[in-house]
């Protein structure tokens, strides 16, 4: 193997490494953010109200920021960095900041003025006299602007990424938690409506963190000085590629307000208890597959780029491999850990006994899905990065039909049987179609041949398998029931959920390490793959 190659190998996983570790503080923040949440707003009007006034911002940032216009937009940053000299960079930097901006601006304006149209549409179940209405659509008008301040940031970020710089970025998100955190610990206890403190952190939040990224686009000499110029040939091939991926956004912001609106529906409460048990699977999506995809969609695009096929069919490979090893086990322990995880998180002040068992059952059932959510964030940089952005649009679509059929049909039946947790039956659609969702770009990618260096063993599978089953054995042997868990302080819980789950990872990559697959073995071989250096 070449030393070039050595390089590339260890700097992509060193990447993945660091934003890995950035994002875990993130998720650290989030989780501690979610926990003051619960023991101040629990399962509420005031949390359903929140989540859908703050989920509209984030869904049009699926377009302006990490969705179509970073699919669109790091493909040719790349090509301009590795094609271009620096002062042709900063002036398609500054065009697309202006040009960006501005759209943001009038969007988020819209959304201000006309912020009850909005709420009624995503959340007719909200229309009545309980007052989620009316709070949602004031909360609106100040989580709106966010919507431009992040999807600057996110701008910003893509840079910051493209030029290797990815602690930044992933730290990031940090800012938001902690001023989340202050706003509702110390503002709202001062305000005469409590839930107003969440809108107005958001707001703030979103500011501080454009504000954030400043100081280290200026390291790299691209600090934006925005201009209106949608004409620039770089402006162009962004918004051709944005064309394709905006509508494959579009499909999966539309997985999610089919959702929430089925969800607003069926009762008060419904949307918190899957934002709870959603937040949990946040932290290992985010750890694996959105750390993996982050680190090598520049990278990816920069092999396409120079027509270097096979690294990029090993780069994909190797993403795989290392999802297949890490998230299967987070999945099963998800699933099998549900109660204790809602319990030592979320348990306590005004969230109950009912609210974790509830929560848990839409927990189990999300952990299942986590495989689908991962792969899918994985598999579509394979897409992006050769500028195909219309497979994953018709699969989308493909997935959005079926979640739309089996999330109405799950929740029509679990009300016909009297049966309480019927969003369980929105948490199983929404699983479902991500493992569609999922296999479907596999299977694309090995039949436009991009997986031909995907050549691992049935062995390696078996191996595998083992490990799982062997943390399996010990997480049954060591549960216990709920009340069990309820009975114990919360610091009690927390170290002995913490011991299990320590417990469980020591065993399951010890096991690993006995059956001959080591973490710190898996070598890129130019040409081969990215592969255990074992004959597994």
């Amino acid at each position: 193997m070449s030393n070039s190659s050595l390089k590339s190998d260890a700097k992509l996983l060193n990447s993945t490494i660091i934003v890995s570790s950035m994002t875990l503080i993130s998720r650290i923040f989030g989780m501690l953010r979610d926990i003051v949440f619960a023991r101040f707003f629990g399962v509420s009007m005031i949390m359903d109200a929140f989540i859908v006034a703050n989920r509209i911002p984030n869904m049009l940032r699926r377009f302006f920021g990490e969705g179509a216009f970073n699919q669109g937009f790091v493909p040719v940053i790349s090509s301009y960095k590795e094609n271009k000299n620096h002062k042709e960079v900063k002036v398609l930097v500054d065009s697309v900041a202006g040009t960006l901006g501005l759209i943001l601006f009038i969007v988020s304006l819209i959304g201000v003025i006309f912020s009850p149209i909005f709420i009624s549409i995503v959340a007719p179940g909200f229309i009545g006299e309980d007052g989620r209405f009316d709070l949602s659509a004031l909360m609106l008008k100040f989580t709106f602007p966010y919507l431009m301040f992040i999807s600057l940031t996110a701008f910003s970020g893509s840079l910051l990424n493209t030029y290797g710089k990815f602690a930044v970025p992933a730290i990031t998100p940090v800012i938001l938690n902690i001023v989340l955190i202050f706003f509702v610990v110390v503002i709202s206890p001062k305000l005469n409506e409590p839930g107003m403190s969440l809108a107005y952190g958001v707001f703030f939040a979103g500011l501080i963190q454009l504000f954030f990224q400043l100081p280290f686009l200026s390291k790299i000499n691209l600090i934006p000085r925005p201009r209106w110029n949608y004409r620039h040939e770089g402006i162009k091939r962004i918004t051709n590629l944005m064309g394709p991926a905006l509508f494959g956004s579009s499909v999966s912001q539309v997985n999610i307000l089919v959702s929430g609106i089925i969800a607003s529906l069926i009762g008060t409460g419904k949307i918190s208890l899957l934002y709870y048990s959603d937040r949990i699977m946040e932290l290992p999506l985010s750890l694996f597959g959105i750390a993996i995809a982050t680190v090598t969609l520049p990278y990816l695009s920069r092999l396409y780029s120079k027509n270097l096929i096979d690294k990029f069919s090993d780069a994909i490979c190797w993403s795989i491999k290392i999802a297949l090893i890490f998230i299967i086990p987070a999945s099963v322990g998800i699933f099998i850990l549900a109660e204790p995880i809602i319990a030592v998180i979320y348990f306590g002040g005004a969230f109950d006994q009912i609210d974790v068992r509830l929560t848990s059952l839409s927990l189990s059932i999300f952990s299942i899905g986590l495989i689908g959510f991962s792969f899918v964030k994985i598999l579509s940089p394979a897409y992006f990065a050769r500028e195909d952005t219309k497979t994953p649009v018709k699969i989308g679509i493909i997935c959005v039909a079926i979640n739309l059929i089996l999330g109405s049909g799950f929740v029509f039946y679990l009300q016909k049987i009297n049966f309480e947790a019927t969003h369980v039956g929105l948490a199983s659609s929404i699983s479902i179609a991500a493992l569609i969702n999922a296999v479907l770009l596999f299977l694309g990618l090995k039949r436009n041949k991009i997986l031909n260096n995907f050549k691992t063993s049935k062995i390696f599978f078996i191996k595998l398998c083992l490990a799982n089953i062997a943390m399996v054995a010990f997480l049954v042997y060591t549960k216990q029931p709920l009340i069990w868990w309820l009975a114990m302080h919360a610091m009690e819980r927390a170290v002995w959920l913490l011991m299990i789950i320590l417990a469980s990872m020591f065993l399951y990559f010890v096991t690993l390490s006995i059956l001959g697959i080591k973490i710190k073995e898996l070598k890129f071989k130019e040409s081969k793959g990215f592969e255990i250096n074992q004959k597994n």
